[in-house]
């Protein structure tokens, strides 16, 4: 869950390779699915939701949204970050 969905893109690519987070470990920085949320305990209770569900039930998931499951980066962001931003 999150307040700035092109942040966290930022944040998970900058991440990547860094064993000490789930994104850096498997180098999850490819969006290919989101929801938006009018309140953060909607948000968080439909992360829960989705977290207790089966790989199978998640991709029928996606698929609905994005069947081709393209990246969809670029379209909150600019992809790759600028080459003025930093790793930490």
């Amino acid at each position: 869950m999150t307040n700035d969905l092109a942040s966290r893109i930022i944040e998970h690519y900058l991440n990547r390779g860094h064993s000490k987070t789930f994104a850096g470990r498997y180098f999850c920085y490819h969006l290919i699915y989101f929801e938006g949320h009018h309140t953060e305990m909607g948000a968080i209770e439909r992360e829960k939701e989705i977290k207790n569900w089966t790989r199978a039930k998640k991709e029928a998931l996606i698929a609905t949204q994005n069947p081709d499951w393209y990246f969809l980066n670029n379209e909150i962001t600019d992809w790759p970050p600028h080459p003025d931003v930093t790793a930490r």
